[in-house]
């Protein structure tokens, strides 16, 4: 019974495989007590409420495993380390970072001295590791750490191997965090290739394929086929894990951004209400899901015209990501530069000065001069200066975007093209004010001699 219920998880019915691992836990628990079957079986319902979005529960089972094998096996034993690893995992769900990378690191390095680099729960420790480095921004840690995994996994495993396309899915996410989209396309594309042929349309991991290639489309501004995917994955999953799974929701919110991106607003807003609610009151106002619920839904209302809603969404926003994740974290800059887009919006433009100017040394010292985001955020400033009349301080910084776009993302990506027009509209206001000015100065001239005159 407890072998088909895995085999259930492996296929993604786990709605089936939780069914099962509760009647077995119960039988275990009768029968054997705090035998270490129990605690498997407790630890496999563990991982089926992650699978489920069940968060909380699946923390709660998995603190008795971890404990109960910590104190009767000691803490360097595989069977602990598998449920430290785990729970690390499950705090990286729950968005409790900071306690995610110091479990994380302590389970890395115990699994590296007890069972060696290259066994393949160390393996794993490694790959759990460089996600919650990607989550704390640490990018160049996720990179190298990804790598090493991949690598290893492939030589291993082999390069179709379920736990080599994860690795190669979380180096994909790297890859995008660093603004490296093509690249992580690349690995997205043959991920999914590969599941679809291995697991099926279907199957959860197909679909989280799926999703991360959709993504990458987005970053791509490839929007109309990223909006195609999203929509096979969200009717795939309200079928198959309901509407009310927490999948579910990150499918409604996808498909949202990829409206919102196609200027689609009412169908954006339609999803990203609901998605804001049920993540605000299942996971609580400061978990990660729920911010970036929070960051989609004031989108939508700018693009509707709601800008006052917008603002007040956006600031309350700022607020929590400074709180949990800093000043300098992509996610709080991203919500400083809305917050000066609203301001402009609302006719603001000194507001939106100051906050354009922060964003852009911060990204400058975060992610470098040739980060796309810091050529977004150079652009921003740039129309910032043209709403306030400095044409010619816009015109130079739309050129510095313009020629780091041309050598970063190519002549022919979108951006670059909407640089070229920047630039050409620039140069239209600087020439015209400067005739103005010209004009101006033949004035002044012309009143000064006449009044000159007026006096000899």
């Amino acid at each position: 019974m407890a072998n088909l219920a895995v085999t259930y998880s492996h296929l993604g019915r786990f709605h089936d495989a939780l069914e099962l691992h509760e009647h077995v836990l119960v039988l275990r628990t009768q029968v054997l007590g705090e035998h270490p079957d129990t605690l498997m079986t407790k630890g496999n319902l563990a991982t089926t409420y992650l699978h489920l979005g069940r968060y909380q529960e699946a923390l709660e089972l998995n603190l008795q495993v971890f404990h109960i094998r910590e104190r009767c096996l000691t803490k360097e034993n595989p069977e602990t380390l598998s449920s430290m690893t785990s729970l690390a995992v499950i705090y990286c769900k729950l968005g409790r970072y900071q306690d995610a990378l110091l479990l994380g690191e302590q389970a890395l390095a115990l699994h590296r001295q007890v069972l060696g680099k290259e066994h393949p729960d160390t393996l794993i420790a490694m790959g759990n590791l460089a996600i919650t480095y990607s989550h704390i921004d640490r990018w160049q840690e996720a990179l190298e750490l990804n790598g090493q995994v991949l690598e290893l996994r492939q030589q291993v495993l082999g390069k179709e191997h379920p736990v080599t396309l994860l690795a190669m899915t979380n180096l994909a996410f790297t890859y995008s965090g660093l603004g490296q989209y093509q690249d992580a396309l690349g690995l997205e594309e043959q991920v999914l290739a590969l599941r679809r042929r291995i697991s099926g349309e279907e199957h959860p991991d197909t679909l989280l394929a799926m999703g991360n290639v959709s993504t990458s489309f987005q970053n791509l501004h490839r929007h109309q086929d990223a909006v195609v995917l999203e929509e096979t994955v969200l009717s795939i999953r309200e079928r198959i894990l309901g509407k009310d799974h927490p999948d579910t929701f990150m499918s409604m919110g996808n498909l949202a951004a990829c409206y919102l991106a196609l200027d689609q607003d009412q169908k954006a807003v339609v999803l990203a209400e609901p998605v804001y609610e049920f993540r605000r009151q299942v996971l609580g106002v400061k978990h990660p899901d729920t911010l970036t619920a929070m960051n989609n839904l004031a989108m939508c209302y700018s693009n509707i015209g709601q800008y006052n809603a917008s603002l007040a969404l956006h600031e309350e926003l700022f607020e929590l990501r400074r709180e949990l994740q800093g000043t300098e974290h992509q996610d709080t800059l991203m919500t400083m530069a809305n917050i000066a887009s609203r301001y402009s919006e609302l006719g603001r433009y000194q507001d939106a000065l100051a906050i354009d100017k922060q964003v852009l040394t911060l990204r400058r010292k975060v992610l470098g001069e040739n980060h796309p985001e810091t050529l977004m955020a150079m652009t921003n400033l740039a129309c910032t200066y043209l709403h306030l009349g400095r044409n010619l301080e816009a015109l130079m910084l739309h050129e510095q975007a313009l020629e780091l776009r041309r050598r970063v993302l190519g002549e022919n990506h979108q951006n670059t093209l909407s640089s070229i027009k920047s630039v050409e509209l620039c140069r239209v206001k600087v020439q015209k004010q400067s005739e103005q000015l010209l004009e101006m100065s033949i004035l002044l001239v012309v009143f000064a001699f006449a009044i000159y005159r007026g006096f000899t």
